[in-house]
């Protein structure tokens, strides 16, 4: 059975009524993600995390049209060819955020993946949550939340974390998850890609 990806209640309330597309990582990129998260979260037994490693693509808030948009997914996933991943470096978003994340490359399935699905959007009314523009998005899977630390907690896990990763573990994802918040729930469905 899978996992699903948050499971913090204070987590699944701020997420109600929102929905993502996310790559969700099983092998040497997920084996690193759950390593890394494993340290992190004896430093920080108390901070919340994401219980499965995962890259988003894009958020929506359409807690009214779920039906429509996880069809807008499908439809586009199946140009889509397999995503290959690759850890670059583990890293840190600054404060407010202070989350720390598994960096990925700029691959070039990721990159085209992505900059697809905003073509594709952009012909929609569909309401995105927290689009950036390719140039300034950031691909990452979010390790451990901080924001609730104090500035010297955080930065004491900060530099403990960040540090580049070399040749870092790579794999090719086949899949998708649309994934919805509802009823204090998470729901997933993946979705082949089929380029």
């Amino acid at each position: 059975m899978k996992r699903a990806i948050m499971t913090d209640p204070e987590q699944l309330r701020s997420l109600e009524g929102q929905q993502y597309v996310v790559l969700c990582p099983t092998g040497p990129v997920a084996a690193f993600f759950d390593a890394t998260q494993e340290e992190l979260r004896a430093a920080v037994p108390m901070a919340p995390f994401p219980t499965v490693g995962h890259v988003t693509l894009r958020g929506f808030s359409e807690a009214r049209r779920v039906g429509e948009l996880r069809n807008e997914i499908r439809a586009w996933a199946a140009g889509i060819p397999p995503i290959e991943l690759q850890v670059d470096a583990v890293d840190a978003f600054p404060a407010p955020f202070q989350i720390v994340i598994t960096r990925l490359a700029r691959t070039a399935s990721l990159v085209d993946a992505y900059s697809s699905l905003t073509d594709r959007l952009g012909a929609t009314d569909f309401s995105r949550v927290g689009e950036l523009p390719l140039e300034q998005w950031v691909f990452h899977l979010s390790l451990i939340y901080g924001a609730a630390l104090s500035a010297e907690e955080w930065e004491t896990l900060r530099r403990g974390a960040v540090r580049d990763i070399p040749s870092g573990p790579s794999e090719t994802v086949a899949s998708v998850e649309f994934v919805w918040f509802e009823g204090g729930a998470e729901h997933s469905e993946t979705i082949a890609l089929g380029g």
